[in-house]
């Protein structure tokens, strides 16, 4: 996949990978920030995606993530979570739970605001994404204030969208073994939501929600069902819609101007959930600190 080809570690960023142990295992994470910190703000836990069988953690580089660090001074966490050619569901969602769980633990010495902790992630990452923001809210332990599940991989049973799609990024023939490596032999069951976030039938209490999808792919249904299910529940949530047939259209043809448009605008939504404004990257007396 050619979204895996640029992970060279950005030269202008803070990039750090550690290991540390979450919940009996270690869990590699890459923590990306700006050189020079501003005051604590939010952070931001980003999930790679690949179809829950592929991808890492190193695909945060060339992510719109990225760009949000260099545009309001953020701090990111991208999580390399196992993979279900090795290890099915749930340990991926495990997993990105330990690496929420160590974001609020370690916040001070992250530059995080305890009270801004944001989920988001692309594809399968993004349905990571909202499997994670139900796992949190219902055990209680940690806060999401705001989701940015971008056309995310939700519904293991097919769509309007997602059947006899022949898209060259992502299609039918990749989802559905994308489902079967993720949950095997209850790849065409009514599993857990946390396992397939479409069978949730409880949305009340999850974060507000900001996405985009392309209207061809194959995540269009879904994306579209999730976001009206949350409005249904009263959480504040949108989703931007681009005419484009091409599946993570921001990576695979980021200089087109659909996915310019899709970046400029998620940008400017995720800093009004923040709270924050462009180019707020002004020195302050925190520094790097390590974390362990």
């Amino acid at each position: 996949f050619r979204l895996m080809r640029d992970m060279r570690r950005p030269k202008d960023l803070d990039a750090v990978t550690i290991r540390p142990r979450l919940g009996g295992r270690r869990v590699p994470l890459i923590i990306l920030r700006p050189k020079k910190l501003p005051a604590p703000g939010p952070g931001l836990l980003w999930i790679h995606g690949g179809g829950y069988f592929l991808g890492m953690k190193e695909m945060v580089y060339s992510s719109v993530a990225a760009e949000l660090v260099r545009t309001y001074g953020i701090t990111v966490i991208s999580p390399g979570y196992r993979l279900a050619l090795h290890k099915p569901y749930p340990a991926a969602l495990e997993d990105c739970y330990r690496a929420l769980i160590f974001m609020r633990d370690n916040a001070a010495a992250l530059n995080i605001a305890p009270d801004k902790l944001m989920a988001g992630g692309v594809s399968a990452g993004g349905g990571l994404c909202a499997a994670l923001c139900m796992l949190a809210r219902d055990r209680g332990e940690v806060n999401i204030s705001f989701q940015m599940p971008l056309y995310p991989m939700l519904d293991n049973f097919d769509t309007a969208s997602s059947r006899d799609n022949h898209g060259k990024v992502w299609n039918t023939r990749r989802n559905h073994f994308g489902w079967r490596v993720y949950l095997r032999r209850d790849a065409k069951k009514a599993v857990s939501p946390y396992a397939s976030p479409a069978r949730q039938t409880d949305y009340s209490g999850l974060p507000p929600c900001y996405t985009f999808v392309g209207d061809g792919e194959p995540f269009y249904c879904e994306t579209l069902e999730y976001v009206d299910n949350l409005r249904k529940a009263g959480i504040s949530a949108d989703a931007d819609v681009y005419h484009t047939d091409v599946h993570a259209f921001d990576l695979m043809r980021k200089d087109e101007e659909p996915a310019l448009e899709a970046k400029r605008v998620f940008s400017e939504r995720f800093g009004k959930a923040a709270g924050l404004s462009r180019d707020c990257t002004a020195d302050s007396d925190a520094s790097s600190t390590p974390v362990q």
